[in-house]
């Protein structure tokens, strides 16, 4: 992307007595899920969720993810999680960065790495297919007219 309009989405939720333990602390493998939530706000944005990536014969699985754990998050807090692409030449790069909204502290930062894989073949695409790069450019020409 060559536009200076980042893609970035935000999420919040309330942390849910399911997800911590016994000290009511978010265990950590739903920190990843939250993440998920924030890609998924972000993809709606660029109007290429899951759904359409299915449907034009694309998938985009997960290849690496990050975590540092800063401070916990407990239960019954509200939590922001925020999402911004950070590259997409080759693959998708998302930040994370999940907040509590009353203190405003950073409790966790990320990112994740997806690749576009066709479904056809199954084969993993060196480049991002046209419709990700058509999707991309929509939502720079809407961010330039904004």
């Amino acid at each position: 992307m060559t536009s200076n309009t980042p893609v970035q989405a935000s999420v919040e939720l309330r942390v849910p007595f399911y997800d911590v333990d016994s000290m009511d602390i978010v265990w950590h493998g739903h920190y990843l899920k939250y993440f998920e939530d924030a890609r998924c706000a972000l993809l709606e944005k660029i109007d290429y969720n899951y759904t359409a990536m299915r449907e034009s014969g694309y998938g985009f699985p997960v290849v690496d993810v990050r975590l540092k754990y800063i401070k916990p998050a407990t239960f019954n807090r509200t939590i922001r999680v925020d999402a911004t692409l950070t590259e997409s030449s080759v693959r998708l790069k998302i930040d994370y960065r999940i907040i509590d909204v009353e203190t405003g502290d950073t409790l966790t930062k990320g990112y994740s790495v997806q690749v576009a894989v066709s479904y056809e073949s199954g084969e993993m695409c060196f480049a991002l297919p046209d419709i990700m790069q058509q999707k991309l450019e929509q939502f720079q020409r809407a961010g330039a007219v904004s």
